[in-house]
């Protein structure tokens, strides 16, 4: 089982090395994993002059996973967009086509009280955020900062979607539904933009495939407003690539912190790019004070999807639910009466766990 490490910049590194605590404790009596490191973000930059390095971009397609921490920093989001060291990950996304990005949405029973909505609005939250990550107006073409013949300066971004991008993402949508509630919200803006229209029509037509899975749409106001007042009412939300960004970032808000979200993104093969949904956060940067567990959760997503090692992603998942049970808190989370911890006890003691579980 090849994984690919690409810790990145900010607390990257440091978050990536607690999930890493957790898959060799998996691997002490099951799996062996063959791991190697890769440069990626202002860490690429530095040292290679681009944020996407030939040698890291070849080590991410013979990878079976890919274990990313975070890119870019304040300093490189003044540089020219190539040049960004958030703009490797883009380009790696594309590059291996990571098109289906899952980000689950799940409260913890233990960490009802970190959230700042009510416990009767977040109890019980359990959703999946389903980004389409390969298309829409991070990629679409042209764009830019340009003058006109007046001088003044103009910036354009396009949205752009093909059919067969929407057709596949509504496909996973439905089939991860399948195995859930059965119910998916598309969001769109369908009522101001034409690529929206078109997806509104595409996800139709693909949801009557599947008749045992409801389907409903809402535009993105309303969705946000709706993910904030009845989060429960959503199992699987489907979205496309600008939307699908904001919205899991308030969903986030649910689980108490942003820390608390992993991701997966999954190429047509089942290839796979696993990271938390943070960024890289340089103010808190090697300070220990990050909280790791969505690295970590992030790292059974990969045993799960790509490495297809069930039992060990159900063993890192306990492990995190037994830590919290535990009261072992980051500053994120922290609630009174529980343990405060930093980034490395954090990743100790949900290591620790795993060996308890399993034995």
């Amino acid at each position: 089982m090849r994984i690919l490490v690409l810790p990145g910049d900010g607390i990257g590194p440091e978050v990536t090395a607690q999930a890493l605590k957790a898959l060799r404790a998996v691997a002490a009596n099951g799996p062996q994993f063959e791991i190697a490191d890769g440069l990626i973000g202002d860490a690429a930059l530095d040292a290679e002059g681009d944020p996407l390095p030939d040698a890291t971009l070849d080590a991410a397609r013979r990878a079976d996973g890919i274990l990313f921490g975070a890119a870019g920093t304040y300093e490189s989001d003044l540089l020219p967009p190539e040049k960004r060291g958030g703009h490797g990950l883009l380009r790696l996304r594309k590059a291996l086509d990571l098109y289906a990005n899952f980000r689950p949405v799940f409260a913890f029973p233990e960490l009802i009280g970190a959230s700042t909505l009510r416990r009767e609005v977040v109890e019980g939250v359990d959703l999946i955020v389903l980004r389409e990550l390969t298309g829409d107006i991070y990629f679409g073409t042209p764009r830019g900062v340009h003058r006109d013949e007046s001088g003044e300066r103009y910036g354009i971004n396009t949205m752009h979607y093909r059919e067969s991008e929407i057709r596949r993402i509504a496909h996973c949508a439905f089939r991860a539904a399948r195995g859930r509630r059965r119910k998916v919200c598309s969001v769109d803006k369908a009522n101001v933009l034409e690529t929206m229209v078109l997806w509104r029509e595409v996800v139709t037509e693909v949801g009557q495939e599947y008749p045992d899975v409801e389907l409903t749409h809402l535009y993105v106001d309303a969705a946000s407003m709706h993910l904030i007042r009845r989060p429960r009412d959503f199992d699987v939300m489907v979205t496309g690539n600008m939307f699908g960004d904001i919205l899991s970032d308030a969903a986030a808000m649910l689980t108490g912190s942003i820390g608390m979200l992993p991701s997966a993104s999954i190429g047509p093969s089942g290839n796979g790019l696993y990271e938390p949904v943070h960024g890289s956060a340089p103010d808190i940067a090697g300070q220990d004070l990050a909280n790791p567990l969505a690295s970590i959760m992030s790292a059974a997503m990969m045993l799960r999807h790509s490495l297809r090692h069930e039992e060990g992603a159900r063993l890192i998942e306990a492990a995190v639910r037994h830590v919290l049970a535990e009261g072992y808190r980051t500053p994120d989370i922290m609630q009174d009466g529980a343990r405060r911890v930093g980034t490395a006890e954090m990743g100790d003691a949900v290591a620790a766990a795993v060996g308890r579980i399993r034995n």
